[in-house]
């Protein structure tokens, strides 16, 4: 069981996820941990659908949020755009709109981003 789910622990080790384990009891998988914010959580959640399918029996998965005030907090690389950004998050490039909203104390312009400029993602 391990060996099928092993993309979602390695996931979850990359992510750093907090207070992680995992245990095999009958023929189930038990995982549970914290992530640092609900985009993690759905990183963790998509990668198990993608392994198990979308309702799976063999996996148990109880993983926190440490931070549900933010969907994500993004720290913003060399050639990004806010429309890049929201694609990333929310599947809608339009969506740059709620992210400069959620950041005008540091941004002035939607169309200007520095690199190493860290951005909430808004809860939507």
């Amino acid at each position: 069981m391990r060996a099928k789910y092993q993309s979602v622990l390695d996931l979850g080790e990359k992510l750093n996820i907090q207070n992680g384990d995992v245990k095999e009891e009958n023929g189930q998988l038990k995982v549970w941990g914290t992530a640092k914010t609900p985009y993690e959580k759905d990183l963790i959640w998509d990668e198990i659908k993608k392994v198990g399918g979308e309702n799976p029996t063999d996996i148990m998965a109880d993983i926190a949020v440490e931070d549900d005030s933010v969907y994500a907090r993004h720290t913003v690389a060399k050639g990004e755009t806010l429309g890049g950004i929201a694609k990333q998050y929310y599947g809608k490039v339009m969506k740059y709109k709620d992210i400069f909203e959620a950041n005008t104390n540091i941004l002035k312009n939607p169309d200007v981003i520095h690199p190493g400029q860290e951005l909430v993602i808004p809860n939507l």
